[in-house]
């Protein structure tokens, strides 16, 4: 994959994780010079059209990154066409993505975790529900930091 690259970051409502997946990245890249195409997306329509919710903007602000002109949006199955590499939050989220797979697409979709393999974690948890904004963003951040590191590679 190139420094040109176009990810999608998938979580469910595209209020906390995936939002903060794409801040972190977009931040990180730009500290490396690398010159991304971000976007992220949930595969719920519950929140389209809202900002990241106001306890995970805060503490990405808290940790220097700025999520406030993101937007929530639904996952489609045009995205497959959009974009080089779908990361997804959990198993849910990457069965969800799978299932609106067209027929013939081969755009990579798996889970962010992937790039973090000495974290332990199968999935990046929701804070929604857990409220662990700092360890979500702690999570995400390895995350982060293995994608650009094979992006570079």
């Amino acid at each position: 994959m190139t420094h040109d690259a176009r990810i999608l970051f998938v979580c469910l409502g595209n209020i906390c994780r995936s939002p903060a997946a794409e801040g972190v990245v977009r931040q990180m890249a730009l500290n490396r010079g690398m010159a991304l195409d971000l976007d992220s997306c949930g595969t719920g329509g519950w929140h389209v059209g809202e900002a990241p919710y106001g306890l995970m903007e805060q503490a990405a602000r808290d940790r220097g990154y700025d999520l406030a002109d993101l937007r929530a949006r639904q996952f489609s199955s045009a995205d497959f066409a959009r974009f080089d590499l779908i990361l997804c939050m959990d198993a849910q989220n990457l069965a969800d993505v799978e299932a609106q797979r067209p027929k013939g697409a081969k755009v990579p979709a798996r889970l962010f975790t992937e790039y973090a393999p000495e974290m332990g974690a199968d999935k990046v948890p929701d804070p929604y529900y857990t409220r662990d904004f700092d360890g979500a963003l702690q999570l995400i951040e390895a995350c982060a930091l293995g994608l650009l590191d094979d992006l570079a590679s």
